[in-house]
């Protein structure tokens, strides 16, 4: 069972955004081979985090070295390769899968440069960050098309389009 446990700042507005999560946290796993998360009897955890982006700029530079804001962190609590161990052989059913940031302003800019909702460019960065809490990356060219490959088809399966083919120039 996934469950996402939500917090909300200012300047995120009120709305549905724990089922938006879900939604999205479900459709990035399902595409992966962790897919049997999606029905396991523990309780598989995800902390989602709607705040500013001060909080984002404070939570990269100290975790990432990077002093600026962000569209979205992910801080995962598991190792890929232990996932599957760790939710079978869990003494309490449970697994916390990780944390999951996502900064407001750096959102609201970026939707709006693309011509699209906030709600849609947010499900895409909860995707991105799912599969970052899966152990999925995009150092390089191959797990970059990878990874953006499961976000495609995650995104569609939620009636979203792709949003790979808007570039920036």
């Amino acid at each position: 069972m996934i469950q996402i446990e939500l917090s909300r700042e200012a300047p995120w507005p009120e709305g549905a955004w724990e089922a938006l999560a879900e939604r999205a946290a479900r459709a990035a796993i399902g595409l992966t081979p962790h897919g049997p998360l999606l029905n396991t009897s523990a309780s598989v955890e995800i902390s989602v985090r709607l705040t500013s982006d001060e909080e984002v700029r404070t939570l990269n530079h100290q975790y990432r070295g990077k002093d600026k804001a962000t569209n979205v962190l992910s801080f995962p609590m598991v190792q890929p390769d232990l996932i599957d161990t760790v939710s079978q052989n869990s003494d309490d059913g449970e697994l916390l899968l990780g944390d999951i940031v996502l900064a407001h302003g750096v959102c609201v800019a970026e939707a709006a440069e693309r011509g699209i909702a906030v709600e849609a460019h947010a499900t895409h960065l909860l995707v991105h960050g799912t599969l970052h809490l899966l152990g999925y990356d995009h150092l390089d060219d191959d797990e970059a098309e990878a990874m953006e490959e499961i976000e495609r088809q995650a995104l569609g399966q939620l009636g979203i389009a792709d949003p790979y083919l808007i570039r920036e120039d």
